[in-house]
Parts: C-alpha cells; structure tokens; sequence
C-alpha cells in the first residue's frame, strides 16, 4: 500500500491575500483622521504660544487642504504613471517630513509648511486609496473595504482626540503633532507587501503579471480570468487621456460632474467644521477647557462606533437609502444646534442638548455620506477616465474643504453660531433631494456593468441597474 501524500494547505486563501491588501491600504485613512482630531486639539495651544490671531489659526486648519488639492491633483497623473503602490509609498515620505517640521517649529510659518506637505500626503492618499482598493476587491468586497478606509479615518480622528485629551493638561501640542510620525513610518513599510493593480498592470500592457496578481487576489482562477477579460476589454478600447475622454464622451462628463458634487455636498453637510472646531463650538457653550477637550473625545468615538456599523450596512441596505438617512439625520441634528445656539439658550439642560446634537451629526455623517461618497466616486468613473475623475472629484472636495474651514469662525463673528449651523441644515436637505435626483445605487453592482451603463447613455441615477 502507498503511503498517503499529504499536500499542504496553502498559507493563505487568495480572498485572505486581497483582504490584508485592502486593510493596509485602507490604514492610510488612520494618518488623515489622526490629524484631523490632533490639529482640533493643538489649534488652542498653538494659537496662545505664538499669539495666532483667528485668522492665523484658520489658516493653520486650513492650508492642509490647499496641500491636499496640490496632491489630489498630481495623484492620478503620477499614479497612473508609477502604479498606485509608488504614489502612495511616496505620500508616507512627505507626511513623516511634514510632521516632523511641525513637531519642531520655530513660529507660524514653519508650521504652515509642514502643515501643508501633510496636506500634499493626504491629498494623494484620499485619490489613491479608495481607487487601488476599489481595483484590487472583488465587487462584494468593494463597498466594505472603502467604507473601512473611512472607518479607519474616524478611528484616526478618534485616536488624536484622544492623545490630545491626554496631552492637553500639560498643553504638550508639540507631542501632538509629531504623533503621525510612527504610524507613518509603519504604513511606508507595508506599502512593500501591496501588489500593484491589476487594472493599471493591464493598461501598461503588463498581460501576464495582472492574471497572476488577480489569481493571487481572487478565490478562484475561473474568477481571476473573468475579471482580467473584462479589464482587458475595457483597456482594449484604446488609450486616451481623462480631457480628451472628457471631450468626446457626455457620459463621462456626467459622471465626473456627479462625483464632483457628490464631494462638494459631502463638505457642505457641515462634517469638517466640526471636527476641526469642535473644542471652540463647546466652549462657546461654557463648557472648560479640559472639559470640551473630553467632550470633543465623545464624539470622535461615536464617529468611530458608526463607521464600523457602516461596513456591515453599505452592503445590505445599499448607497442611495443610506445616503438619504445620512443626510435626513445631518439636518435634524443641525437644527437643534441652530436653535440653541441661535436663541442663546444656557444651563446645563442647553448644554447637553447641543452636546447630544453634535453626537448625533457626527453620527448620521459616519453612517453614509462619509464613507459612501468616496465609494461612489470610485465606483462610477469609467476605466479609461477613472484616474482623471476621481482626481477631478478628490479635488473638488479639499478646495470645498478648505472654502469651509478657513471661513467658518470669520462667519461665526458676523452671524453667529446660529444661523451658520441652519446653514448647513439647509445644504443636508440639499443633500437629500440631490441624492434623490441623481444618485445610482451600485451595491454589488460590478464595475464594467456600470460603465456600460454610463456610456450608453443611460440616466445618472440608473447606471446601476
């Protein structure tokens, strides 16, 4: 009798190989939340020990996303041309610098540059990100992984509330910033276990390596081969660039202008100005320094509990539903805000009010316009077209960003934290009727049967049936 030949199981499943890709890529959300949270907790003590006036300080918040729309901007033509591994291992090298020039700056300027090479670095991560992963996933893991990159984003604001809660007794902000440093230094390292794209292998003519990173992704090589056909197809149709697509396809520029407003509703919700002020909004509420610094922790975990909530939603109630709900709770919660910060109402029943109203914003943005928009914009742009609209979107959204940030406190002396905040409620109802009007619903849609769909000239809004 023969003895038994025992074949050793692989050391992980395919699915297993394209799940640790995503995960590490998605981590790049951590460095852009972990600022965010960082900065709002620095910005006081920063402000006091260089005598920054409020427009220093807007500019301190706000000249990131002048950096980020530089990044973004540079991101598809240099991802495109390097492959999205490179670009975003590059984005690590400018954001350690960033927070180091930082970490040790002599006056307001330096802080500005490092502030705005962080912008640049998370500019580049916010376009790479979601599109390498919506590349690498296979279409029932597409929305989990992207709206894990934004769960990981309010884990890393979450995660600088906290520091800053910890730091700020001793009003050690330069500990603050210098913070990103490590995870930094850890993600740069990951970024050499990431295979390259299968979709940018394919448009580089790069046949054989893009059906053996499929097959190593993918469950089965039956799949593998499917999806390559199905890329190779859409790359087989020619080359051209993102304007000159633009030009010539309508549905392209449909969908360009889609995610372009998709990212410029998503910052008018309101999100960022609370997270970069939300210490100031609390102690305009009279609540102390250290106790709007903890409260400010409060709502970093709620938008940290909604994002994990959010990955398991995203696939069983689908875009358009949550994107509504997202919104409708966005500009209840406003509303209640306005009222009491419009009526000057005090004692400690207001208080917890505005408290309770903050919480549930930051919630209702978690549940769907945070992590769906960027699944969206990644999701309907076509093959050829994908780079130059998701960095026309990205774009969009840190000049939006930066519109907001650098002029809400100016806006605040003029009409007050009342009607600012029936403003924004105002731009969810927007939201709503936008969503409503020209969303798609793409769950488990595959991407090739969207593009189709676009450019066959279909209706924005049924491009995912």
């Amino acid at each position: 009798m023969s003895p038994t030949v025992v074949i050793p199981a692989p050391s992980s499943r395919p699915g297993q190989k394209a799940f640790r890709a995503g995960l590490i890529t998605a981590c790049a959300g951590l460095l852009v939340g972990l600022d965010t949270g960082l900065i709002a907790e620095a910005l006081g003590f920063i402000g006091t020990d260089f005598h920054a006036s409020t427009r220093d300080q807007e500019w301190i918040v706000s000249v990131l996303m002048l950096g980020a729309s530089v990044g973004s901007l540079g991101a598809g033509t240099f991802s495109a041309r390097f492959g999205r591994r490179l670009v975003l291992t590059a984005a690590m090298v400018l954001m350690f610098l960033g927070a180091g020039l930082c970490a040790n700056a002599m006056g307001i300027a330096q802080i500005l540059v490092g502030r705005l090479l962080i912008g640049i670095a998370i500019g580049v991560c916010t376009f790479t990100a979601p599109l390498y992963i919506s590349e690498t996933m296979s279409g029932h893991q597409r929305g989990s992984m992207v709206s894990t990159f934004s769960m990981l984003q309010s884990a890393g604001i979450l995660a600088g509330y906290l520091l800053g809660g910890l730091l700020s007794s001793g009003g050690h902000w330069r500990w603050m910033v210098s913070m990103p440093m490590l995870p930094t230094a850890l993600l740069f390292a990951g970024c050499f276990f990431l295979p390259a794209s299968p979709s940018w292998l394919i448009a580089r003519g790069e046949d054989t390596k893009a059906r053996t990173v499929l097959r190593a992704l993918r469950d089965t090589p039956a799949e593998a081969d499917e999806e390559f056909t199905c890329i190779k197809n859409e790359a087989a149709k020619g080359r051209i660039s993102g304007l000159k697509l633009l030009r010539q396809q309508p549905g392209f520029r449909r969908s360009v202008m889609l995610g372009i407003c998709l990212q410029v509703m998503q910052q008018l919700t309101g999100i960022n100005v609370v997270m970069y002020y939300t210490p100031k909004i609390l102690q305009n509420a009279h609540f102390g320094t250290s106790g709007a610094a903890w409260a400010t922790v409060l709502i970093g975990v709620i938008n940290t509990i909604v994002g994990i909530a959010a990955i398991f939603m995203v696939n069983r109630w689908g875009r358009r539903s949550l994107l509504c709900t997202s919104a409708a709770i966005m500009a209840c919660s406003l509303a209640v805000a306005a009222g009491i910060t419009g009526l000057h109402l005090s004692g400690g029943i207001a208080t917890l009010c505005l408290l309770g109203a903050l919480l549930s914003f930051v919630g209702g943005f978690g549940l769907g316009a945070g992590p769906l928009v960027w699944t969206l914009c990644s999701e309907i742009q076509p093959l050829e077209g994908r780079d130059f609209g998701v960095g026309c979107s990205t774009l969009a959204n840190w000049w939006a960003d930066w519109i907001v940030s650098n002029t809400f406190l100016s806006i605040v002396s003029v009409i007050g934290f009342g009607q600012t905040f029936a403003g924004f409620a105002l731009m969810n109802v927007i939201f709503i009727v936008f969503t409503l009007t020209f969303v798609p619903e793409t769950k488990d849609v595959p991407l090739e049967t969207i593009e189709a769909n676009l450019l066959s000239g279909k209706k924005l809004r049924n491009i995912g049936e």
